[in-house]
């Protein structure tokens, strides 16, 4: 039986033999692409070539790419861990051809290498076709279904629906039909009862798709219109998981090699065993599924956070921590003690997971730690809820309040679910389901664009030129409208250009399309597609004209300045901190620098000291900038670049160096480090386990900071009559102030003692109740403490109502404090005092036994105290 490890090697190994380039998996983790977060096929990383942005450097390859799917139209978490063959994070083994064959090859391969090489029952196997589409003028893939014949009985074969077999990118771009292979797994006396072409994409665990071949071969259009690719591409994806399983034999991916390892570990922390309780089984599959994902996310540059794909990798991360927490009793951080059994199964295909073995796991164990305690706070507060919505005498919570729960505290929903059930009680689901459709409908406006088809005026693709010009001349190739938040804008794509379109944390230029008679701004570069994009307010009246493109050259001077500054800023960390310092990310503006890097303490003020120090040579050296453009990324790497985690790179890479620092980089940077004058660091701090952030400004900001701090010195001595020790003189005068506060608040309190003897003396018993009041100025927190005094020196049977009218400088408040006897025999302090706040203008109110109010009516404190104690019969 074939492992996992030897099935991966196999396909790479079989193609190969085809003249496939095999080339590495990309990070899983998009960066430079606004409209995808993950890698969830293995064709992203060849968008750009299929599209024709850029030429294709090998006409076919192949490889094995981690993938992720959870978000957008590939949602598959509910499923995950319930049933036997979906998962987040996946492996998508691929070939590609790029012009090169098509579907005839295709099929050919594909069948040799699944019955040939691995030896599959070819009468277990089934293929899909597209069965055509009339109302698109698209007839069947008789194509395809001819070349299958010469392998599989017409019953094998087998039309398919739009849904199931046209493949598209999007909305719009390339498309095409596409031929699915599925396998029947199921016992000889299932197969004999009911043909498996019956049980073909109906969803049946053990007749899955295994190998979707695409044969894109239309473009669509804005308006839905197809027309034919100029060069067609074959684009396969086998999920490995359930290549796995076919071969080894088995009914479940998670009983496979890939999985079982792991499971077993999952197992033996529980104190139980797989397969013994189907709850348990569900969480230890989702656990197993899950620490892949969070693993490799790390790996690739991408921590949890709240926002965009972090939140996504949080939210995955916290689903299996609830899994474990509430099935296999995990009340402790334990995922983390996964990761070894991992890299035991993956490390040799993905060897990052070896090298950031201990960031990862110490992010995962900060996320664990951090999530049990937000579980703990979740479950008070949904105690609170139960038990104000039985005191009401109902038993189903407001939708709302769950929606509060999972929304601000990160509460999962089927959570509160069970604990309500164990409770006797339930969710108003309909309204939580409202809560999260106007949440989704928030997010939808927000991050919506509408965009047109693209105009073609030139075919071509976009020569950057900004490494060594501010300016050249320029015309459009190709342009579109597009609509964001309501806003109309356009998006140009010229034949050359100097503006850096955004990537690498370095912001995109800004600047100028000039013509002779109008100048169009440039209000920002991204990067889509591989293609530097330019965003106008507005089209320029010729578009066939010959622009100057010209940049903002100052402001790129700035970025480049603290761009070349975070070069060496790595370097000193390094240098000061440790070899393990290594970069998690940066932001590169023309107003500051930010950088992310791995480090396991806070940086220390004498650290930074060094750090600053170590740089400031670094620029007073002038370093000049030494730029390899097209090097082999192996003479890079001799050369002692360095590679970050989580970034593809190609065969040929950029290299830039300034003095010993040398680094992988397609910014922009100054020509010599002088230019960056200075680098002051004006923030540390740490944004997630083993991750820290400088912040820091260079060259005029630098200076700009320098001079804020001389002026805010000045201004302090100025204060203290220019005294030549200054922070002695700071030191005394808190001392000072200290020793002054400690004797107001031993007057203030002296002064309560005073006046809750005075206020218990002029105490009035009605109706059986010692009624005390307190009209005047004094500080609410006295009033407060006082009110507390009064209460806890009473008999517990005692019938004490305290009541205060406060003017505190120009506000005013309420005060009510009653005993517990009077709270037991159904006096509210919070309603009497919410009722007379509308008498001093304000609003207020609090616990059964003790509320205030606040107000700016002070000639209303009266009639308030008098609305109270009528409230309370107490008049």
């Amino acid at each position: 039986m074939l492992t996992a490890k030897e099935i991966r090697e196999s396909f790479k190994d079989f193609f190969a033999s085809k003249q496939h380039q095999i080339v590495p998996s990309a990070p899983m983790v998009v960066k430079g692409d606004p409209t995808l977060m993950f890698t969830n096929a293995g064709m992203n990383q060849f968008k750009d070539i299929i599209l024709g942005n850029v030429p294709r450097k090998y006409p076919r390859v192949a490889d094995s790419q981690k993938c992720l799917r959870v978000s957008g139209k590939h949602n598959d978490l509910e499923e995950v861990g319930h049933d036997t063959y979906h998962h987040t994070m996946f492996e998508m083994l691929g070939n590609w051809s790029f012009g090169d064959y098509f579907k005839q090859e295709a099929i050919n391969w594909a069948w040799e290498y699944l019955v040939e090489v691995l030896k599959l029952n070819p009468d277990r196997l089934y293929a899909t076709v597209f069965e055509g589409s009339p109302a698109e003028g698209l007839s069947r893939d008789d194509e395809a279904a001819g070349y299958w014949e010469k392998f599989l009985p017409k019953a094998h074969i087998i039309n398919g629906n739009k849904h199931d077999n046209f493949w598209e990118m999007g909305d719009t771009g390339p498309c095409g039909p596409c031929s699915e292979i599925h396998i029947d797994l199921r016992p000889e006396e299932e197969r004999a009862a009911i043909p498996g072409q019956d049980m073909v994409n109906k969803d049946h665990p053990q007749v899955i798709e295994i190998w979707n071949l695409v044969f894109m071969q239309y473009n669509r259009k804005a308006d839905g219109s197809l027309e034919p690719l100029p060069a067609r591409v074959i684009d396969t994806g086998m999920g490995f998981e359930r290549l796995c399983m076919a071969l080894q034999g088995k009914t479940s991916n998670y009983d496979t090699d890939v999985f079982q390892p792991i499971i077993k570990v999952i197992a033996d922390m529980a104190g139980t065993a797989y397969g013994k309780d189907k709850q348990q089984d569900v969480a230890m599959r989702v656990i197993a599924d899950h620490i892949r994902t969070i693993a490799f996310a790390i790996t690739d540059g991408q921590l949890p956070s709240n926002a965009k794909a972090g939140y996504v990798i949080r939210r995955i991360l916290r689903r299996a921590v609830r899994y474990g927490y509430t099935f296999l009793d995990r009340k402790e951080s334990f995922m983390y003690k996964l990761l070894p059994v991992l890299i035991e199964t993956m490390g040799d295909a993905y060897p990052e997971l070896i090298a950031q073995k201990t960031l990862i796991e110490k992010v995962i164990k900060e996320e664990e730690e951090s999530f049990l305690r937000t579980l703990e706070t979740g479950i008070r507060l949904l105690d609170k809820k139960m038990e104000e919505t039985k005191a009401a005498g109902k038993n189903v919570i407001s939708g709302v309040d769950a929606f509060t729960l999972y929304d601000t505290y990160g509460f999962p929903l089927d959570l509160t679910e069970l604990i309500l059930r164990e409770n006797g009680m339930e969710a108003n689901i309909d309204e939580f389901n409202v809560e999260m459709q106007k949440q989704k409908d928030r997010a939808r406006n927000a991050a919506a664009i509408e965009t047109g088809d693209w105009v073609v005026l030139k075919e071509g693709g976009c020569n950057f030129v900004g490494y060594d010009l501010f300016e050249c001349d320029a015309e459009i190739l190709r342009y579109r409208q597009i609509k964001q938040k309501n806003k109309v804008l356009y998006q140009i794509v010229l034949d050359q250009t100097p503006f850096y379109a955004e990537m690498g944390g370095q912001v995109g230029d800004t600047g100028w399309l000039i013509a002779d008679d109008e100048t169009i701004d440039v209000i920002d570069t991204k990067r889509e597609n591989n293609l530097p994009v330019h965003l106008v307010t507005k089209l320029p009246k010729d578009v066939t004209a010959t622009f100057t493109a010209k940049i903002n050259e100052k402001k790129r001077i700035q970025c480049e300045c603290n761009h070349s500054a975070t070069h060496l800023l790595h370097e000193a960390l390094r240098e000061v901190l440790g070899t393990h310092v290594e970069q998690k990310g940066s932001y590169v503006s023309p107003d500051s620098l930010r950088f992310d890097f791995s480090h396991f303490q806070k940086v220390t003020d004498e650290e930074i000291r060094k750090v600053e120090k170590l740089v400031s040579e670094k620029i007073r050296a002038n370093y000049p900038l030494e730029e390899h453009r097209n090097m082999p990324i192996a003479e890079a790497k001799a050369l002692g670049a360095m590679a970050l985690f989580g970034e593809k790179y190609g065969d040929e890479v950029r290299v830039v160096k300034y003095g010993n620092s040398i680094e992988l980089c397609g910014g922009t940077h100054i020509p010599a480090t002088g230019m960056i004058g200075s680098l002051r660091v004006v923030g540390e701090s740490s944004i997630a386990a083993g991750v820290r952030r400088i912040e820091a400004v260079t060259a005029e900001a630098a200076e700009n900071y320098t001079f804020m701090l001389q002026d805010s010195l000045r201004e302090l001595r100025a204060m203290f009559n220019n005294v030549p020790n200054l922070s002695q003189t700071i030191k005394k005068a808190i001392e000072e102030n200290a020793e002054l506060k400690k004797q107001v608040s031993d007057y203030v309190k002296e002064k309560v003692q005073l006046l809750k003897k005075e206020l218990i003396a002029k105490a009035v018993e009605r109706n059986g109740v010692k009624v005390i009041a307190f009209r005047g100025e004094a500080s609410v927190d006295a009033i407060k403490d006082l009110a507390f005094q009064i209460k806890g020196e009473s008999n517990t049977e005692e019938k004490v109502f305290f009541v205060a009218g406060i003017k505190d400088g120009e506000k005013c408040a309420l005060m009510v404090m009653l005993s517990e006897p009077l709270v037991a025999e159904g006096l509210n302090a919070g309603k009497l005092v919410k009722e007379a706040a509308k008498l001093i203008q304000g609003g207020g109110g609090g616990q059964p036994h003790f509320a205030t109010a606040g107000g700016k009516n002070v000639a209303g404190l009266g009639e308030a105290i008098e609305h109270i104690l009528d409230a309370a019969g107490l008049k």
